[in-house]
Protein backbone atom coordinates (compact mmCIF):
# COMPACT_ATOMS: atom_id res chain seq x y z
CA UNK A 1 0.00 0.00 0.00
CA UNK A 2 2.82 2.44 0.83
CA UNK A 3 4.43 1.81 -2.57
CA UNK A 4 1.16 2.67 -4.32
CA UNK A 5 0.90 5.88 -2.28
CA UNK A 6 4.43 6.92 -3.26
CA UNK A 7 3.67 6.18 -6.93
CA UNK A 8 0.51 8.28 -6.83
CA UNK A 9 2.23 11.19 -5.03
CA UNK A 10 5.25 10.93 -7.32
CA UNK A 11 2.98 11.00 -10.36
CA UNK A 12 1.14 14.08 -9.12
CA UNK A 13 4.44 15.76 -8.23
CA UNK A 14 5.86 15.01 -11.69
CA UNK A 15 2.78 16.37 -13.50
CA UNK A 16 2.71 19.58 -11.46
CA UNK A 17 6.48 19.99 -11.90
CA UNK A 18 6.21 19.62 -15.69
CA UNK A 19 3.20 21.93 -16.00
CA UNK A 20 4.88 24.66 -13.94
CA UNK A 21 8.37 24.20 -15.40
CA UNK A 22 9.63 23.31 -11.92
CA UNK A 23 8.30 26.48 -10.27
CA UNK A 24 6.01 24.23 -8.21
CA UNK A 25 7.68 21.10 -6.87
CA UNK A 26 11.14 22.21 -7.94
CA UNK A 27 12.50 22.46 -4.38
CA UNK A 28 12.24 20.60 -1.12
CA UNK A 29 13.57 22.92 1.54
CA UNK A 30 16.99 24.04 0.29
CA UNK A 31 17.40 21.08 -2.07
CA UNK A 32 16.44 21.35 -5.76
CA UNK A 33 14.31 18.65 -7.38
CA UNK A 34 14.68 17.08 -10.83
CA UNK A 35 12.60 14.52 -12.66
CA UNK A 36 14.44 11.32 -13.53
CA UNK A 37 12.87 9.16 -16.22
CA UNK A 38 14.21 5.62 -16.44
CA UNK A 39 13.12 2.62 -18.48
CA UNK A 40 11.35 -0.01 -16.40
CA UNK A 41 13.58 -3.09 -16.31
CA UNK A 42 10.59 -5.44 -16.46
CA UNK A 43 7.96 -3.41 -18.30
CA UNK A 44 10.16 -1.45 -20.70
CA UNK A 45 7.91 1.54 -19.98
CA UNK A 46 9.15 5.01 -18.96
CA UNK A 47 9.11 5.60 -15.19
CA UNK A 48 9.50 9.12 -13.79
CA UNK A 49 10.54 9.97 -10.24
CA UNK A 50 11.05 13.38 -8.61
CA UNK A 51 14.42 13.33 -6.81
CA UNK A 52 16.55 15.77 -4.86
CA UNK A 53 19.78 16.55 -6.67
CA UNK A 54 22.99 18.54 -6.62
CA UNK A 55 25.20 19.55 -9.53
CA UNK A 56 28.02 17.13 -10.37
CA UNK A 57 30.77 17.80 -12.88
CA UNK A 58 30.24 19.47 -16.24
CA UNK A 59 26.48 19.88 -16.57
CA UNK A 60 25.86 16.63 -14.69
CA UNK A 61 23.74 15.87 -11.66
CA UNK A 62 23.94 13.59 -8.66
CA UNK A 63 21.14 11.85 -6.81
CA UNK A 64 21.08 9.53 -3.81
CA UNK A 65 19.28 6.17 -3.95
CA UNK A 66 18.19 6.24 -0.31
CA UNK A 67 14.56 5.02 -0.36
CA UNK A 68 14.28 6.58 3.08
CA UNK A 69 16.82 4.16 4.54
CA UNK A 70 14.87 1.05 3.50
CA UNK A 71 16.84 -2.22 3.29
CA UNK A 72 16.34 -2.45 -0.49
CA UNK A 73 17.26 -0.08 -3.31
CA UNK A 74 14.57 2.11 -4.91
CA UNK A 75 13.07 0.79 -8.15
CA UNK A 76 14.43 3.71 -10.18
CA UNK A 77 17.94 2.70 -9.13
CA UNK A 78 17.35 -0.92 -10.16
CA UNK A 79 16.08 0.38 -13.51
CA UNK A 80 19.33 2.33 -13.96
CA UNK A 81 21.35 -0.77 -13.13
CA UNK A 82 19.56 -2.60 -15.96
CA UNK A 83 19.77 0.36 -18.37
CA UNK A 84 21.94 3.35 -17.39
CA UNK A 85 20.53 5.60 -20.13
CA UNK A 86 17.87 7.94 -18.77
CA UNK A 87 16.36 11.38 -19.09
CA UNK A 88 16.57 14.26 -16.62
CA UNK A 89 14.23 17.24 -16.51
CA UNK A 90 15.32 20.33 -14.60
CA UNK A 91 12.84 23.16 -14.86
CA UNK A 92 11.72 23.14 -18.50
CA UNK A 93 14.95 21.61 -19.85
CA UNK A 94 15.24 17.89 -20.54
CA UNK A 95 18.54 16.10 -21.21
CA UNK A 96 19.65 12.56 -21.91
CA UNK A 97 22.05 11.20 -19.30
CA UNK A 98 24.11 8.13 -18.53
CA UNK A 99 24.07 6.95 -14.92
CA UNK A 100 27.00 5.56 -12.96
CA UNK A 101 27.64 4.91 -9.29
CA UNK A 102 30.12 7.23 -7.61
CA UNK A 103 32.88 5.40 -5.73
CA UNK A 104 35.41 6.20 -3.02
CA UNK A 105 36.32 9.83 -2.43
CA UNK A 106 33.97 11.04 -5.17
CA UNK A 107 31.05 9.27 -3.48
CA UNK A 108 31.89 10.80 -0.09
CA UNK A 109 32.25 14.30 -1.56
CA UNK A 110 28.99 14.10 -3.49
CA UNK A 111 27.12 12.53 -0.55
CA UNK A 112 28.21 15.41 1.66
CA UNK A 113 27.15 18.00 -0.93
CA UNK A 114 23.57 16.72 -1.02
CA UNK A 115 23.37 15.75 2.66
CA UNK A 116 24.29 19.35 3.47
CA UNK A 117 21.17 20.41 1.53
CA UNK A 118 18.96 17.68 3.01
CA UNK A 119 20.00 16.27 6.39
CA UNK A 120 17.62 13.32 6.08
CA UNK A 121 20.21 11.42 4.05
CA UNK A 122 22.52 11.03 7.05
CA UNK A 123 19.59 9.64 9.08
CA UNK A 124 18.70 7.25 6.27
CA UNK A 125 22.26 5.94 6.18
CA UNK A 126 22.04 5.14 9.90
CA UNK A 127 18.75 3.23 9.41
CA UNK A 128 20.06 0.71 6.89
CA UNK A 129 22.90 -1.80 6.62
CA UNK A 130 23.22 -1.30 2.85
CA UNK A 131 25.57 1.22 1.35
CA UNK A 132 23.29 3.82 -0.15
CA UNK A 133 24.34 4.51 -3.76
CA UNK A 134 25.26 7.97 -4.95
CA UNK A 135 24.43 8.13 -8.66
CA UNK A 136 26.09 10.51 -11.10
CA UNK A 137 23.96 11.44 -14.11
CA UNK A 138 26.31 12.55 -16.88
CA UNK A 139 25.01 14.26 -20.01
CA UNK A 140 25.10 12.43 -23.34
CA UNK A 141 24.34 13.75 -26.81
CA UNK A 142 20.61 14.33 -27.28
Amino acid sequence: MAILGFRILGGIHSRVYRLSGGRVGGKMGKAPVLLLTTTGRKSGQPRTNPLLYAPAGDNGYMVIASKGGAPQHPLWYLNLQANPLAEVTVGRETHNVHARDAQGEERERLWRALADLYSGYDRYAQKTSRTIPVVVLEPVAD
